[in-house]
């Protein structure tokens, strides 16, 4: 069952949340933020793929080894990456402070920081912020802590489900931030799941390894993959109900999917969101000898450059996605290349569809979402990224982000 959540309080059982400002945003709104487990409860995380991670990401994958976590604690403002020791002993100390202040071993506190690179949050403030925000934890708090976890994100981003498991209503409810810098392979992004199931370790890790490639791998703005993404979900299991095992049919099935509702409702939004877009675009590819293919091929269309500002325009280049997908480094025979524009083919046989097509074309573009589809004729296998449009406004933001 989907739920409303612009018109409701998001509340999950044995769960408190709570979002505060302590300065580190020059514009005075929120950047700390705690979500609180009324018991240690199950947990598994991805994490970015760059190289170059964050304190509080390597501190992270440490904590997520045990798969128990009772607390997250999240800056906004600074992301604490490219900080080196003093950007560990930070992160470290914000786990700390968070178990003292709240009673719980400081190994069950997971760190998050998300905003400018190479900056070092103020221990001061973030000390004052940490106290009020273990103040401040409440059962309805969901919505101030996710703005406490937001930078440039233009609106918030939440979805939440609840689905009977054997017999018992549990609860799954997301929140995510991202606008820029989001490339598959965990888009720059900071997405926190948290439900009241019971689910052990390794059904939970097996939802995530399903859900993932479809969701947030599977959604680019900008090309760029981030120093801080983090994925984490947590299921505290007072709902009651009889155990998730890996193998639990019906009640696994039906906390998979509710899961992957979830993360796919958050992905899209951080597409629709993505800095300066205007359009979110649906890229799909069938027929690619491999699986392989297929992502290669979806992926270099959603990262032209060239392509994506013609998304901008409306303009229905066959050109230009016809050279992405050459250059993608699958196997690709330009005579049976096949693109359409939601229903119009504007390319077939490797060859323009001509003037009229294109201008049927540019009147789908014309919508806020759409969809591009390549047709290889080469195998059986498909492929899905969700990507947006490239417009003035990301090139204005972007150029001046740091002044």
């Amino acid at each position: 069952m989907k739920v409303a959540v612009e018109k409701q309080a998001i509340i999950v059982p044995g769960f408190r949340f709570s979002g505060v400002a302590c300065g580190i945003k020059p514009s005075g709104k929120k950047d700390v933020a705690l979500i609180v487990s009324d018991i240690p409860a199950t947990a598994v995380a991805a994490f970015t793929t760059n190289q170059v991670k964050a304190a509080p990401v390597l501190v992270g994958q440490q904590r997520i080894k045990s798969g128990h976590l009772q607390a997250v604690v999240v800056n906004s403002g600074n992301a604490n990456a490219s900080t080196a020791q003093p950007g560990l002993r930070l992160a470290r100390d914000t786990c700390t402070l968070v178990g003292q202040t709240l009673g719980m071993p400081e190994s069950l506190v997971f760190p998050s920081s998300t905003g400018k690179i190479g900056v070092l949050p103020p221990w001061e403030k973030m000390t004052a912020g940490i106290r009020a925000a273990c103040e401040a934890l409440s059962p309805g708090g969901f919505w101030q802590a996710l703005a406490g976890i937001m930078t440039t994100d233009a609106f918030p981003k939440a979805a939440v489900r609840q689905v009977l498991l054997g017999g018992r209503t549990v609860t799954v409810a997301g929140m995510a931030k991202g606008a820029g810098m989001i490339n598959p392979n965990m888009a720059t992004m900071l997405c926190y799941v948290v439900t009241d199931a019971s689910v052990e370790r390794s059904a939970l890790q097996r939802i995530l390894d399903a859900c993932l490639p479809e969701t947030f791998n599977a959604i680019s703005v900008d090309g760029d993959t981030s120093t801080n993404d983090t994925l984490l979900i947590l299921a505290n299991g007072l709902a009651g109900n009889r155990t998730i095992q890996r193998n639990s049919g019906k009640d696994f099935s039906a906390l998979k999917a509710a899961s992957g509702e979830i993360l796919r409702d958050l992905a899209r939004l951080v597409v629709k969101d993505g800095e300066g877009a205007t359009r979110v675009v649906d890229i799909f590819v069938r027929e690619a000898k491999t699986a392989t293919d297929a992502q290669k091929v979806a992926r270099a269309v959603a990262y032209s450059p060239l392509v994506k500002t013609a998304f901008y325009g409306g303009d229905p280049n066959w050109g230009r996605i016809a050279c992405a997908v050459g250059y993608a480094g699958a196997d690709v025979d330009q005579d049976k290349l096949d693109i359409a524009v939601g229903e119009v083919p504007i390319g077939r046989n490797g060859m323009s569809t001509g003037g009229e097509n294109e201008r049927k074309a540019a009147l789908v573009m014309r919508q806020p979402e759409f969809a591009i589809t390549i047709d290889l004729h080469r195998g059986r296998a498909g492929a899905h990224v969700v990507t947006s449009d490239l417009s003035v406004g990301y090139l204005r933001f972007n150029s001046a982000y740091s002044t």
